[in-house]
C-alpha cells in the first residue's frame, strides 16, 4: 500500500456526489467496493457501512482494530461558480505540492481517510481483523454516529482518520451543539423614491468554525450587521431592509453576506458614500488575517417588500450582539481553545420569517451549556424564538491510551522525531463511540489539509506520503 494507491481511490471519490444528507451515491460505491473485493459488509438504516477484512495468516490473536472515516463532506464554493455538487465532480489542481480545488471545497474531508480505509482493505499488508466504518452527515450533525446501534462493530480499538495535521496524534476533541433563532416579519410596501441597492462583503477565507475560529478571520455575516446598525441606529427609517443573506453552513466562518435595501433616492449617494469608508476601514482592521475581503454596492430592480422596521431593528442588534470567535482557552491544555461560538448563517425563509444558526463548541460540557444558553437569551431579548440541535459530546483525553503508545512508537521508529499529542476544538465522532461502546481505546489522526469546510481546500501531498506510511506500519504492529 502506497501514497498513490490511496490518492488513486481519492480521486475517485472526488468524482461522488456526497454532500451531507446526500450520501447515496457514495455508500453505493461502498456497497460495491466490498463486493468486488469480496469481503463481508453490512448497513445500517441510516447509511452506515461496515466492511470487514478477516486477519491474514499468522495474525488470527491480534485484536481487531477499527479505522473509522464518514463518507459526506461540506460542499462550498465562490459565488461565481456554477458547479453543482449534485452531479459535477470536483475540479482540483496539483500546485507546489498541494492538491486544490480552486473554487469549491475540496472533499479531503474526510474523503482521504475513507480512501486510506478502502486502500488498506484492498492490500496484501499483514493485519489482524479489521472493521472499517464509514459514517454518514458528519458535517451536519453525526447523525450517522448518532444513529450507530449497539454491536454494529466489535472492535475495542478505534482509529479515526478525520485529523487535518501530520504528525499530530488527536486523544481528545470539542463537544457540540447548533442554537438557531427565528424572527418573524410583517412584509412593508417600499416606499416611493426609493432605489433598490445590494451591497455585499465577501473576499473573505472562512474556514474551519473550530479549527480556525481563534484566527481573527472576518465574519463578513457579523460584519454587514455591523454596518446595518450603524445606518439605522439613529434613524430606523433611513432605509429598509428586504433580504439579508450570508453564510452556509454551522461548521464554516460565514465568506460572504449580501444585504438589499431600500435607499431614498435623495440619501443614496450618502449611504453609498459611508459603505465605501465601511469598506476601507474593514480592510485595515483585517489586512493580515484576511487580506482580501472588500465590499461592493449597486443598483439592483428588486420586486420583494421590505422587512417591517421594527423586526428589521432587532434582526441588525441581534446578528450584533451574538458572540463569534474564541470565549475561553482550555484551563488544562496550552493553546487549545475550550469554548466558541460561531454566528454561521441567516437565511429568509418563505412566510416571513428570518433564521439565524449558530453553532457552539466547549471541551467541557457544562462551558458548552453556558454559551448555549448566552446565545439562547440573546435571541430572547432580541424577539426571536430559538430552539437546538442533538448536541454531541465531546471526547476526554486518556493519556494512558494503548494504541496511542503504539502510534506514537511508529511514528518515532519510521521519522525518528516525537509526535505531537493534542486535543483538537473541532468535533469527531469519537465522543459519540465512547457512549455507545464504552471502554472504546481511540486515537485520530490524518494528513495535512488547510482551508476546509471553505473553496480552495488543499491536501499537503508529502504529508499524505508519511500518513499512509504511520498508518500502515500502526495497523501491522498493533498488537
Amino acid at each position: 500500500m502506497t501514497s498513490e494507491s490511496v490518492l488513486s481511490i481519492f480521486r475517485e471519490i472526488t468524482k461522488i456526489p456526497r454532500e451531507s444528507g446526500h450520501e447515496e451515491k457514495m455508500t453505493a460505491f461502498l456497497v460495491d467496493f466490498a463486493k468486488s473485493h469480496n469481503l463481508q459488509y453490512k448497513k445500517d438504516s441510516t447509511g452506515n457501512v461496515l466492511i470487514i477484512k478477516e486477519a491474514t495468516p499468522g495474525k488470527e490473536e491480534v485484536p481487531t482494530l477499527v479505522l473509522q472515516g464518514h463518507q459526506d463532506m461540506v460542499c462550498e464554493k465562490v459565488a461565481s461558480s456554477n458547479h453543482d455538487f449534485g452531479k459535477d465532480p470536483i475540479e482540483y489542481v496539483i500546485e507546489d505540492g498541494w492538491m486544490v480545488a480552486k473554487e469549491t471545497t475540496l472533499g479531503a474531508d474526510d474523503g482521504i481517510g475513507v480512501a486510506a480505509c478502502l486502500a488498506i482493505l484492498q492490500s496484501d499488508l499483514p493485519t489482524g481483523r479489521l472493521e472499517c466504518l464509514f459514517t454518514i452527515s458528519e458535517e451536519t450533525g453525526m447523525d450517522g454516529a448518532m444513529a450507530l446501534e449497539s454491536g454494529f462493530f466489535t472492535g475495542k480499538t478505534l482509529i479515526n482518520l478525520d485529523s487535518e495535521d501530520e504528525g499530530q496524534l488527536f486523544v481528545g476533541c470539542a463537544g457540540g451543539v447548533n442554537t438557531m433563532g427565528t424572527f418573524s416579519y410583517v412584509p412593508e410596501e417600499v416606499k416611493e423614491g426609493s432605489s433598490i441597492i445590494k451591497i455585499t462583503i465577501d473576499g473573505a477565507i472562512g474556514g474551519h468554525s473550530g479549527d480556525d475560529i481563534f484566527k481573527n478571520r472576518c465574519n463578513t455575516l457579523q460584519q454587514m450587521a455591523r454596518f446595518l446598525f450603524s445606518v439605522l441606529k439613529e434613524d430606523r427609517t433611513y432605509a429598509q431592509i428586504l433580504c439579508i443573506d450570508g453564510g452556509n453552513k454551522h461548521n464554516a466562518i460565514a465568506r460572504e453576506t449580501y444585504a438589499l435595501l431600500a435607499v431614498p433616492e435623495g440619501r443614496k449617494e450618502e449611504f453609498l458614500s459611508s459603505f465605501r469608508t465601511f469598506g476601507e476601514n474593514l480592510s485595515k482592521e483585517f489586512s493580515v488575517s484576511d487580506p482580501m475581503v472588500q465590499v461592493h454596492a449597486e443598483t439592483v430592480q428588486c420586486p420583494l417588500p421590505a422587512i417591517d422596521s421594527d423586526t428589521a431593528f432587532r434582526l441588525v442588534s441581534c446578528l450584533l450582539a451574538l458572540h463569534h470567535g474564541m470565549l475561553a482557552m482550555s484551563q488544562d491544555i496550552e493553546g487549545l481553545v475550550e469554548t466558541s461560538n460561531n454566528v454561521a448563517s441567516v437565511k429568509m425563509k418563505d412566510g416571513g420569517f428570518i433564521e439565524i444558526c449558530t453553532s457552539q463548541r466547549s471541551s467541557v460540557e457544562s462551558a458548552k451549556e453556558f454559551i448555549a444558553d448566552k446565545i439562547e437569551a440573546v435571541f430572547t431579548l432580541a424577539g426571536a424564538t430559538s430552539r437546538r440541535s442533538d448536541p454531541y459530546p465531546g471526547w476526554k483525553p486518556d493519556m494512558g491510551s494503548h494504541i496511542l503508545e503504539v502510534s506514537r512508537r511508529s511514528y518515532v521508529r519510521l521519522f525518528g522525531v516525537e509526535p505531537e499529542i493534542k486535543a483538537i476544538h473541532a468535533g469527531l465522532e469519537c465522543g459519540l463511540f465512547l457512549e455507545k461502546f464504552p471502554g472504546l481505546d481511540m486515537i485520530s489522526f490524518g494528513p495535512t489539509l488547510r482551508g476546509v469546510h471553505a473553496p480552495g481546500e488543499k491536501l499537503d501531498l508529502a504529508s499524505n506520503e508519511k500518513f499512509v506510511r504511520h498508518l500502515c506500519d500502526v495497523v501491522t504492529s498493533f498488537k
